[in-house]
């Protein structure tokens, strides 16, 4: 005869001289230090005039040229970026706040480039531009775009790829975002490839007067203090809040003649009820709920059943 196999119990619970691993304690989170705010005789803006082919950034593993060949200010970061094929106005800061007021898209800085793209585009094209296009990532908002006579600005190196059969024109295209690549898909969407992009203000800041990688630094304006919020009203103030009517004075006897609800007379059990008889008045128990009484002692033949 076969002993019987042991079965495994998968709901069985560990034994408690089962080792234990203890649970490691969390590791403490300590809180970076706050940068102190620059005093404004600390804060910098500079301009540049980034030029072609030029990262927008100090360092670059590839050995591409970069922001450090042009800015030997140390401390100072790009408030917004610039593509590498794309030339012309950036702002550089050591100011978090002016940065950030520079680059949130809350802010809606206006942009004002300078495009010069294949084709001469139509009234109607251009009117799309305005009233917000549909691209890969939504809609864009509203933006301005015109057709601006040929800028007086240096050349570039390598120049732009030209084809004798289809003429060029500048737009000047002003934004207030500042998705990847945003002005160059745009005027391909319209059909007219950007040839050449050149970002001339970011606000009130231009170009003007700055060479391809000249920079020149400015005072840094004056941030306006953020709005504080407005107290509430305090309700403790005199007169903010009025006393409550007194009730009057003939509700405490009123109250005090009804009985409460857990004063009021119950019966001796839960499921007893009185009904009047309809003779004599006189009040008899229905004996629905009342318990089973034992039969009388001597008398085997009684009829009392449990109601």
């Amino acid at each position: 005869m076969k002993s019987p196999r042991s079965r495994l119990s998968v709901s069985r619970a560990p034994r408690d001289n089962a080792p234990r691993t203890a649970a490691k304690p969390a590791a403490p989170r300590h809180a970076s230090p706050r940068k102190p705010e620059l005093a404004p005789a600390d804060r910098k803006l500079l301009l540049l005039n980034k030029p072609y082919m030029v990262l927008c950034q100090f360092t670059d593993e590839a050995g591409r040229e970069t922001l450090k060949d042009y800015i030997k200010e140390p401390g100072i970061y790009a408030a917004g970026r610039l593509d590498r094929d794309s030339e012309g106005l950036l702002l550089l800061t050591n100011d978090g706040k002016l940065q950030a007021r520079l680059t949130q898209p809350g802010e809606k800085t206006p942009k004002t480039y300078w495009v010069q793209v294949e084709g001469i585009p139509s009234e109607e094209k251009l009117a799309a531009l305005r009233a917000g296009v549909e691209l890969n990532d939504g809609m864009t908002l509203p933006a301005g775009a015109r057709i601006m006579d040929e800028p007086a600005v240096w050349p570039r190196n390598p120049p732009i790829r030209e084809r004798k059969e289809i003429p060029t024109s500048w737009l000047e295209i002003k934004i207030i975002e500042g998705r990847n690549r945003q002005v160059r898909r745009m005027t391909a969407h319209i059909g007219h490839p950007t040839l050449r992009l050149i970002r001339y203000a970011i606000g009130d800041w231009t170009l003007d007067g700055l060479a391809p990688g000249e920079s020149r630094a400015l005072p840094a304006p004056e941030l306006a203090p953020s709005s504080s919020r407005s107290p509430r009203p305090s309700s403790s103030r005199s007169g903010a809040h009025t006393a409550k009517p007194a009730k009057p004075a003939g509700d405490a006897p009123r109250r005090a003649s009804q009985p409460r609800r857990d004063e009021r007379p119950r019966s001796t059990h839960p499921t007893e009820r009185s009904t009047s008889s309809p003779t004599g008045g006189k009040t008899r128990s229905s004996g629905r709920g009342t318990a089973r009484r034992p039969a009388r002692a001597g008398n085997p033949n009684s009829n009392d059943k449990e109601s």
